[in-house]
């Protein structure tokens, strides 16, 4: 069973003005003279952490990492400039990655994204194929209606009722959301973007904390404590419900319609088989509209990539195309 590579520090790191007074952080690690891969976090709004650099073999690949704009170590942060949401969409983030491929002098790349990043990695090389060499996509989200719905609008309900019952609180208890409360989405993006601090606080701690108690197969908590930051938590819930509410700035159903772009590009599908949180169907779909790319079903995994499953799988996808 395939494992992290060794801890690594980055070689180069700066921040990109992306217009819009933003810069986004950014980082290179590796072999300088590597094949280049650009790593797409989830969310949106996760941020990148060092343990996403461990995922390349360093003496093969040169390892960029960024934080998408408003989250990470990228300013300003949404936590604390909730403004700057407006100039923050999946087509803003498509044009920062060309930006930031320009920055490094990179003529074309592999790129890798899971979940929110999966769906940012599609956006991207399918507008930008020929900048693409090869596309890892993990825990496969496409922002379609019915996938926000299972998640977010209730359907899980029927799997975790405890820790839907934690989500749903904040909207059925507020004053503030009364004519809402049967659409958590737009519920969630009143009460995130209060003024007051009593009111967007504990409902970002628990945004993030329903996700981050759904994302593994087995309970962690330490991770849970991590996402409940209340920083990390803000701007968490402010950016992903801000994407969701915009349904991604896509069509329902694109990136799938628009798979037939992607021809060409080698790829490498992986998904756990029990990932409450992008089900396996979105997988399954891109799978039969891009065949040309290996699918994996990990039948003991969840969602969240270091998961021994697809933790081996995605490496061993890194370690082939390196090659």
């Amino acid at each position: 069973m395939r494992t992290l590579y060794p801890e690594i520090e980055p070689h180069e790191i700066g921040f990109l003005p992306v217009g819009d007074d933003q810069e986004i952080y950014w980082e290179v690690s590796g072999n300088p003279d590597g094949k280049p891969v650009v790593f797409l976090h989830g969310g949106p709004g996760g941020g990148t952490s060092p343990a996403h650099r461990r995922l390349f073999d360093p003496a093969k690949y040169r390892i960029v990492l960024f934080d998408q704009r408003g989250c990470g170590q990228s300013i300003p942060h949404a936590s604390t400039s909730p403004d700057h949401l407006a100039s923050n969409t999946t087509w803003h983030l498509v044009d920062d990655i060309e930006k930031l491929r320009v920055r490094l002098g990179i003529e074309r790349w592999m790129v890798f994204g899971g979940s929110w990043g999966s769906t940012l990695g599609l956006a991207y090389a399918q507008t930008h194929p020929s900048r693409v060499t090869e596309l890892v996509l993990r825990g496969i989200f496409t922002l379609r209606k019915i996938e926000l719905d299972w998640f977010y609008e209730g359907g899980t309900r029927m799997i975790v009722p405890d820790l839907w019952e934690g989500f749903a609180e904040p909207v059925q208890t507020s004053p503030l959301v009364p004519d809402d409360r049967g659409h958590h989405i737009r519920a969630y993006h009143r009460l995130l973007n209060h003024p007051d601090p009593a009111v967007h606080g504990p409902a970002a701690v628990a945004w993030a904390s329903y996700e981050a108690s759904t994302i593994t197969l087995l309970p962690n908590a330490e991770l849970v404590a991590r996402f409940a930051e209340p920083s990390y938590a803000l701007a968490f819930a402010r950016i992903e419900n801000h994407y969701f509410l915009n349904g991604g700035w896509f069509d329902d159903g694109q990136l799938l319609a628009n798979a037939g772009l992607l021809r060409g590009i080698p790829g490498a599908i992986i998904q756990g088989r029990y990932d409450l949180c992008t089900p396996a169907v979105t997988a399954w779909e891109l799978h039969r509209a891009w065949p040309e790319a290996s699918f994996t079903m990990v039948p003991d995994a969840g969602h969240a990539f270091d998961e021994p499953g697809i933790l081996d799988a995605l490496i061993e996808a890194t370690d082939r195309f390196a090659r």
